[in-house]
């Protein structure tokens, strides 16, 4: 759009309406490029059937008509994520380690050497709860080979796959598990 020299008293709305008119045909354009992009990962992650979170690049299972709870398909699938899961998480326990090893030096200063204390102490805190949701991976495991995985501990009903999907660990089905947590609160105060 060429730009043209106006004077003060005629041409001022119509310097305002040409900016105006500018800045409209500027803003569709970042928004449908925010929309292309946002359209092309969406694509890709249908197109590789992945999940966008780290902790799993599986996509979730999709029952088939008529089929059996916690048939073969399903068993390999849940192993596949258990597996897959237990794998990031030793990566992370390993990079912990390694952190600790090369931030290991001392400081003169106490305020410094506190605040690398309780960063390590947090770091460790953290690795435990994760080598603990190992051993609670390792027990599915275990479970998925004696087909008893997939099935409440306290009413033997089925736990659901979607909620199999939101925590592959889970040993209660959600009615179970909300009665569990209604009991935790009441006798906690």
């Amino acid at each position: 759009m060429p730009v043209k020299k106006v004077t003060k008293s005629k041409n001022k709305p119509a310097k305002k309406v040409a900016a105006k008119s500018s800045a409209k045909k500027s803003a569709p354009k970042k928004v449908s490029r925010i929309k292309k992009t946002t359209q092309s990962k969406v694509a890709k992650t249908k197109i590789t059937g992945t999940v966008a979170n780290n902790k799993s690049k599986i996509a979730p299972y999709k029952a088939k008509k008529n089929e059996k709870y916690m048939s073969a398909p399903m068993k390999r699938h849940f192993i596949a994520v258990l597996l897959l899961w237990k794998e990031h998480l030793k990566e992370e326990m390993q990079k912990t380690f390694d952190h600790l090893k090369t931030k290991g030096e001392t400081y003169a200063d106490p305020v410094d050497r506190a605040s690398q204390e309780e960063e390590f102490a947090f770091e460790l805190r953290t690795r435990d709860r994760e080598r603990k949701l190992t051993n609670k991976i390792a027990i599915s495991i275990e479970k998925i080979k004696q087909d008893d995985y997939g099935w409440c501990e306290s009413c033997g009903d089925e736990i659901g796959i979607k909620r199999l999907e939101a925590r592959p660990t889970a040993t209660h089905c959600i009615h179970c598990k909300t009665l569990d947590e209604i009991k935790e609160k009441q006798l906690s105060g």
